[in-house]
């Protein structure tokens, strides 16, 4: 005699209502340290998150690329967004007209517009940045999680599709329209105001013109701004595709317009590119000795600093490169500045700053000499004593 199968007995309603609520708090927690990691990346100059593991596991890197960046806001703070909006839609579905059907194919579908979002943005990880931010990643497994509890709570505790209880649910949002009004209403406020009025820090503003400050060659003909006669000269060996190399040149521009006189920054070439640096076994920042070449040739026509300031602009937000726009913002000849690429003067000069930077023991940037001591990412507090003293 067959036994008829036992249905299946769902849990209480309230223990998938709280581990819905939950992941929704730990999304918006995960959101809001991923916000403050984004500002500190940019602002912050020793700053290095946690999760900043290895080339393929870092958040950091994440954060440097442009796809960080939506509709003029960090990813992350349209994240705090998007959890903030879960929790409302909690708090009015466990409002006792709700029972336990009203709301939840809203947060269904709120669910799978985030987690598509989030299987876009994985794609983008993998294809694009080639690298992966944990913390995102754990976004990416709350969404999906809130996408199938609350499918699974539509399906256990109301027999409508989730179609017919989107249809509900509008019915009901009219009937407590005061009280999502008060609660949306200021959300949605916020969210402009921060649109509105956030400074873009993400930007990282080119320093103000050099004009009014010192520049000169060495007596190796390498470039320097700063001090005529310094207290200390910091020699920089950076790659114009290297987003810490951007942070801490700016870093060092804005040093010397607050302490006149006592810093020198000398610049040398080290493109962490393949095709030019032996150091490099595989494709890495390519274009970026290409790069080089074309502020070495600005260089020969006193238009160095203008062509570097612009290069680390172009290469930190991996834009392609137009030489006639280059030419046209240094007020350099297009078919000259064309054909420096080409150059065997040129590419000498390139290739010694690199055989240089090898033999100094770089390996990487940016890396700094300062009295001899080479220093790799940043530069100490401590070793910058006789500027700060």
């Amino acid at each position: 005699m067959m036994h008829k199968q036992k249905a299946i007995q769902p849990l209480p309603f309230i223990i998938y209502f709280i581990t819905v609520l939950s992941l929704t708090i730990s999304g918006l927690v995960v959101s809001v340290y991923l916000a403050i990691s984004h500002y500190r990346v940019y602002t912050d100059i020793g700053y290095s998150s946690f999760c900043a593991i290895t080339k393929a596991i870092n958040c950091d890197t994440v954060s440097q690329s442009p796809y960080s960046i939506l509709f003029g806001l960090p990813i992350a703070i349209w994240g705090m967004y998007g959890y903030t909006l879960l929790l409302i839609l909690l708090f009015l579905a466990f409002d006792k007209r709700a029972g336990i059907k009203r709301l939840w194919p809203t947060i269904f579908f709120v669910a799978f517009f985030f987690s598509s979002i989030s299987v876009f943005f994985a794609f983008i990880s993998t294809f694009n940045i080639r690298s992966y931010c944990i913390l995102c990643i754990m976004t990416y497994g709350v969404n999906l999680s809130v996408l199938f509890y609350s499918w699974l709570i539509q399906r256990r505790f109301d027999q409508t599709s989730v179609f017919s209880g989107l249809k509900q649910d509008l019915i009901f949002f009219l009937v407590i329209k005061k009280k999502t009004s008060c609660l949306i209403l200021p959300l949605v406020v916020l969210a402009l105001m921060v649109w509105l009025f956030l400074p873009p820090y993400w930007k990282m503003p080119l320093p103000q013109g050099s004009s009014h400050i010192p520049t000169g060659l060495t007596e190796e003909g390498h470039p320097w701004i700063g001090a005529s006669y310094p207290a200390m000269t910091i020699t920089e060996f950076s790659d114009y595709q290297c987003f810490q190399c951007k942070k801490m040149h700016f870093y060092l521009r804005e040093l010397i317009e607050k302490y006149p006189g006592k810093i020198r920054i000398v610049h040398r070439h080290f493109p962490m590119d393949h095709h030019f640096n032996p150091v490099l076994k595989e494709p890495f920042h390519i274009g970026s000795g290409d790069m080089a070449l074309l502020a070495i040739y600005a260089l020969t026509q006193n238009r160095f600093w203008q062509m570097n300031d612009i290069l680390f602009d172009i290469g930190v937000q991996k834009r392609s490169f137009n030489t006639k726009e280059l030419a046209e913002k240094t007020g350099l000849d297009f078919t000259e500045l064309a054909k420096s690429r080409k150059n065997p003067e040129i590419l000498k000069k390139l290739q010694m700053d690199i055989r240089d930077g090898i033999k100094a023991g770089i390996s990487g940037t940016p890396a700094y000499v300062i009295n001899n001591q080479v220093y790799l990412g940043q530069i100490p507090s401590g070793a910058m004593k006789e500027v700060f003293n």
